[in-house]
């Protein structure tokens, strides 16, 4: 009797505490508000991810410029994109997993009363550089997009934006993040996985802000050459100075944070031999004695050898990807030090108002780039000294030289290789032809190189109208569409 009598006394304490019975199912140690800190941190890995997966599901960059290229399945370098949901993939991960948890990050912070108002600065900084960054990456892959209206639970059908317009107003927020940067104060400290690890990290963020409108001026430069100039020269002077700037996401030896390429291609973890070198790539690096060979390529009976790209290839017969780049703890860069030199490069070759000479950022570029890889001074200078590398001699045309060392030097960097071959038009790369086929293989006629993703397969479905009217504005929802700023 007197159980019993205790179980009713506890009953009725519990049941006055209680404004409904509703309450009795809140989980005490489920979090009902995500920290902004943890949502910065997930959408700086969910964007270093879905730019550095070698995932056929979701970016076949590499094989679009013809870095690597497969040994069995083939839709991908034959630039077939209906075979999977791959632009659906690339789409939602950038959409879903990033924008969406900047915007909630952002929500938070300035929610936050108790936060000092120069960290809160840092932070809505922080987030507005990251979005500017993920929003330009889905105006350079597809041209117009849902944006004004887009990441709104209560409108599931959002307009599509024009591309120009997008990226205007993405340099406009960009400024604004830079301005909002408080150097004194700190920002999401160790939640923030680029720069944290830095002295002074709010200093790393300002220059990796600019380095990114370097980059964002300069895919303008062709189509709006005067806004473009204006952009960059307000950037340059305070843009990466060495490789210890690089924007860099640091993998673990621990899955699930391991470096992608590790689970799709490290022996450890995987079994499958789907990815070699291509033959494009590693015949010009053959041709210039390259000193990068051994950090990106293993060799086949000490040579380095590509495969056929866009065709069917056996693996050991073969260069694949270098242990290095398989490594569980290989690190993904958003930015890099020879990225920006090259930029700086190109301004100055263009006639903008920059720092240094043309030739100047050029060798830096190429020299930081061989070292990274783990190559020597001394290499870079004996490479440079090349008549068919060197900036006044390799090419009477300042896209081709800086092109072709651009694209070698963003090896492993697909999407930003793909985004600066369609920009810079080198090198000069062909699709699988009959003319390029082993014996014995055949390739379906025809075949063009992508310049953009086609929109999702779902997006016909959910967003009809908006998306067959974005398809019309930006003259066909093609792969061979060019986007605003491709004018060449």
């Amino acid at each position: 009797m007197r159980k019993i009598y205790s179980v009713l006394v506890a009953a009725v304490l519990l049941s006055s505490c209680a404004k409904n019975l509703d309450e009795y199912n809140i989980d005490q140690k489920k979090a009902t508000v995500v920290p902004a800190a943890t949502l910065f941190t997930a959408a700086q890995k969910s964007f270093a991810d879905v730019l550095t997966s070698p995932s056929v599901n979701t970016n076949v960059f590499r094989f679009y410029v013809q870095q690597w290229t497969t040994t069995e399945y083939l839709d991908e370098p034959r630039y077939n994109l209906t075979a999977r949901t791959l632009p659906q993939a690339f789409w939602s991960a950038i959409y879903k997993d990033v924008l969406s948890d900047l915007q909630e990050a952002k929500k938070v912070a300035n929610a936050d009363p108790l936060l000092n108002a120069d960290v809160k600065a840092n932070q809505l900084a922080q987030i507005g550089v990251m979005e500017v960054l993920a929003w330009s990456t889905l105006v350079n892959t597809f041209g117009n997009i849902p944006y004004s209206e887009s990441l709104n639970i209560a409108n599931v059908q959002p307009k599509y934006d024009d591309a120009a317009t997008i990226y205007a107003d993405l340099l406009v927020r960009l400024d604004a993040a830079l301005a909002g940067f408080k150097p004194a104060a700190a920002g999401f400290g160790t939640a923030d996985l680029l720069y944290s690890a830095k002295a002074a990290p709010i200093a790393s963020w300002i220059k990796f802000g600019n380095a990114l409108k370097l980059r964002l001026g300069l895919i303008i430069a062709d189509k709006d050459p005067a806004k473009a100039k204006t952009v960059i020269e307000a950037a340059a002077t305070n843009v990466f100075a060495d490789a210890t700037d690089n924007a860099r996401f640091p993998y673990t030896l621990s899955t699930p944070n391991n470096n992608p390429i590790s689970t799709n291609a490290n022996k450890a973890l995987t079994t499958r031999t789907d990815y070699i070198a291509a033959q494009a790539l590693v015949d010009k690096m053959n041709a210039l004695a390259d000193p990068r060979r051994p950090g990106f390529f293993t060799t086949v009976g000490g040579a380095y050898i590509g495969g056929f790209y866009g065709f069917t290839n056996s693996y050991s017969n073969f260069s694949t990807m270098s242990a290095k780049i398989s490594a569980y703890d290989f690190e993904a860069l958003l930015m890099d030090y020879p990225e920006t030199e090259f930029g700086l490069a190109e301004a100055g070759r263009r006639g903008f108002t920059v720092p240094g000479t043309p030739e100047q950022h050029y060798n830096n570029a190429v020299t930081a780039s061989i070292v990274y890889w783990g190559g020597t001074a001394a290499q870079a200078a004996v490479y440079l000294a090349r008549p068919d590398v060197a900036f006044t001699t390799a090419s009477a045309n300042y896209k081709e030289s800086i092109g072709i060392q651009k694209w070698i030097a963003l090896y492993n960097r697909g999407y930003e290789s793909w985004t600066e071959w369609r920009r810079l038009d080198f090198p000069k790369l062909l699709p699988p032809t009959a003319a390029t086929a082993p014996p014995g293989q055949s390739v379906p006629a025809g075949l063009s190189i992508p310049v953009r993703l086609i929109y999702p397969i779902n997006e016909q479905t959910l967003n009809g109208s908006k998306r067959a009217e974005a398809a019309a504005a930006i003259g066909g929802d093609l792969v061979t569409t060019k986007l605003f700023w491709d004018v060449n």
